[in-house]
């Protein structure tokens, strides 16, 4: 940037991004100074570097309201765990699958575990069918990440939910907080109103007493 510049020669671009041409670095560096801009190299690698004519404090400054605004609408990705049983009870798994829809429109990926104990092990088709009766049934939510796979004693598949469902998610997440600041945007032309309100009784009343006291 600017002085630090070690070209001979430059592709100067304008601050409203017209094309200069090739000019000597001198000549750059006085057209910035005539402008009050900064000259910054922008493609060092070219031959000759491209340099534009910005305000780089300005440039820093809205680059980094940028990226921090990509950082707060950005939803970071988070993993649910539901274990269930290869024989478990019809009102339990309608249960526990109610918290899978709940935690898929939440945006949510959710690890489902069937976890077997003694000999249930050496029945794992039991576990693959209740994954797959799962995975048919929130099918208009999600879907399946990653495969139903035997570890150990325990049988896992992954859910993801559907991009138009995490976008769903993410937007009402984003718009919770906007009520509440409108009321409170609102709340103080309220305020200013019932103070004018008290200010002008209290005239009135001034006033009554006033005539009162000149009968």
């Amino acid at each position: 940037m600017n002085e630090q510049i070690r070209a001979r020669e430059v592709r100067l671009v304008g601050p409203e991004g017209e094309q200069v041409g090739i000019v000597p670095l001198e000549r750059a560096l006085q057209l910035a100074a005539d402008v009050d801009l900064d000259l910054v190299e922008v493609a060092p690698m070219a031959r000759p570097p491209v340099c534009k004519l910005m305000d780089f404090g300005k440039f820093k400054y809205e680059s980094a309201l940028k990226a921090r605004e990509a950082r707060r609408n950005q939803q970071q990705t988070v993993i649910k765990e539901m274990k269930l049983r290869p024989k478990i009870d019809p009102h339990d798994y309608e249960t526990k699958k109610g918290h899978v829809v709940r935690f898929l429109k939440a945006g949510d990926k959710v690890k489902v575990t069937i976890m077997f104990r003694g000999r249930e092990q050496s029945r794992p088709e039991l576990g693959y069918r209740l994954l797959r009766r799962l995975e048919s049934e929130i099918t208009e939510l999600g879907y399946v990440e990653a495969a139903p796979k035997q570890d150990g004693r325990n049988m896992i598949m992954v859910l993801a939910p559907h991009r138009a469902v995490k976008a769903s998610a993410v937007a009402a997440t984003a718009s919770r907080g906007a009520p509440r600041e409108r009321a409170g945007d609102e709340s103080a032309p309220a305020a200013d109103e019932t103070a004018a309100a008290g200010e002008t009784a209290a005239a009135v009343d001034s006033g009554t007493a006033a005539d009162t006291s000149g009968q």
